[in-house]
């Protein structure tokens, strides 16, 4: 995107069911074309109106109501190549919507072919944020990235690798933890899950922002590849798991957000990053696995793995005294049972928090849908042989147990807040193509801005 010059073609928005009037005040020959092509000024439709010359005038693009940042998603690659600028008098939450739509719609994941024919390039809005936009469209197509690369390219080494290229770009403390240093540092469920993979594992650890500031912690599963374990998924379910480090993803696109907006916090991104491999040394079901926190992990299954890799990094987190704790995982197939693949879910241990995550995320259409922590699961979670399992028997309400496995080594004064998420779009729509997807991570950006402010 860049500023506006004479020579960009009009792009005229026009509100749901407004159609009609706006036309009564247009010239006639738009009039006529929109006539003439039968545009109805649908939410997400756009027509493209010629001057006498066979050039384009303009362009005419309907709007949902609410506005969504998806009705200009398609614009960026329908429309010829060239400069456009949002025409009228326009609200800054719908310019930016607009814009970010138009800039997502743009995106292209071409590591590994050649890129795609140029795009519609939107001049920016003088009324828009740009830093904000900006921070958000580059943050969506990291997460993208991230998790669009395959697991030969985006090992748990590639994956610190990107968390270290973020932090050097904000000036962001780094280190981290690989192979048997876990062990010495105590993070041993990370080390039990991760030491089968020829890529060792490790605790990737990123820190931002004035110590003075309240400490947010963002927790985010980063499993690069799961196989299942010695419990082997089948190839149809073992196909997408490239994804399962979706988590980890949308912290560190969180996190690009904070820091290129100057939030007023005290940052703290926490990565358990492992591949869920199968070798001689791999964790086998019934093993018993310690950890961080001192309680015992009952490996029920060794393909719920993410969850056993968390509770290392939530013990971790706690320990920086935060005033909000934030796990992102691609954790239960029984989240997207419930929800569908498009809704994460969203646990919470207090309500207001939840409802500040609810709000934001319906004002920058970023939905998310709370689901209980429900103390009468808790029994089901319990172990034979010790404190917890990390794979009730059954199956039943398996994304609350799996969060209720959380809870437990969440902190006990902060606010928490787990999200599972598909990260994955399994079909395109406007401005969102088939692949790796930011779910949420735009109403968590919008809930910490409106809770701390930017510096």
């Amino acid at each position: 995107m860049s500023e506006t010059t004479s020579k960009s073609t009009p792009v005229h928005l026009i509100a749901e069911g407004a159609l009609e009037g706006w036309l009564a005040a247009a010239p006639g020959h738009v009039q006529a074309w929109a006539a003439a092509n039968g545009f109805k000024g649908g939410a997400g439709k756009h027509l493209v109106v010629p001057d006498a010359a066979g050039n384009i005038d303009c362009v005419l693009v309907g709007l949902s109501d609410p506005v969504s940042l998806w009705d200009a998603g398609a614009l960026a690659k329908s429309l010829p190549p060239g400069p456009y600028a949002l025409a009228g008098n326009l609200d800054v939450q719908t310019a930016e919507a607009v814009a970010l739509g138009w800039q997502l719609g743009s995106y292209e994941f071409d590591r590994y072919k050649s890129p795609a024919s140029p795009t519609a390039d939107l001049q920016l809005p003088e009324s828009i944020d740009p830093v904000q936009v900006s921070a958000l469209a580059d943050a969506t197509m990291l997460v993208r990235d991230l998790v669009n690369t395959p697991a030969n390219d985006m090992g748990p080494g590639a994956l610190a690798d990107a968390a270290k290229d973020l932090a050097g770009k904000f000036g962001a403390d780094f280190t981290v933890t690989v192979g048997d240093d876990l062990l010495k540092e105590n993070y041993p469920a990370i080390h039990a899950v991760g030491r089968a993979a020829d890529d060792a594992p490790r605790l990737i650890e990123m820190t931002w922002g004035d110590p003075a500031h309240p400490t947010v912690a963002l927790v985010g599963k980063g499993v690069c590849f799961d196989s299942g374990g010695l419990d082997i998924k089948p190839a149809s379910g073992m196909k997408l798991m490239k994804k399962d480090m979706g988590g980890s993803a949308h912290v560190l696109g969180i996190a690009h957000c904070v820091m290129a907006l100057g939030l007023k916090v005290h940052l703290k991104v926490l990565v358990p990053a492992v591949e869920n491999a199968i070798s001689g040394n791999a964790m086998r079901p019934l093993d018993v696995v310690r950890t961080r926190a001192g309680i015992t992990i009952e490996i029920g299954n060794t393909d719920a793995e993410g969850r056993v890799i968390l509770a290392d990094a939530l013990t971790r987190a706690a320990e920086s005294d935060p005033e909000l704790v934030i796990d992102f995982a691609t954790l239960t197939g029984a989240a997207r049972v419930a929800l569908g693949t498009e809704l994460p879910a969203l646990f919470c241990n207090d309500d207001g928090f939840a409802s500040d995550i609810l709000a934001a995320g319906t004002k920058v259409s970023d939905p998310l849908w709370r689901m209980p922590l429900w103390p009468g699961y808790r029994k089901m979670i319990e172990g034979k042989v010790a404190d917890i399992t990390n794979s009730p028997d059954g199956g039943y309400a398996g994304a609350i147990t799996a969060a209720l496995f959380l809870e437990r080594f969440a902190p006990e004064n902060a606010g928490w807040a787990h999200i599972d998420v598909m990260a994955w779009n399994v079909s395109s729509k406007p401005g969102r193509p088939e692949g790796g997807e930011a779910m949420g991570m735009r109403a968590f950006t919008e809930m910490l801005t409106q809770k701390y402010g930017r510096a």
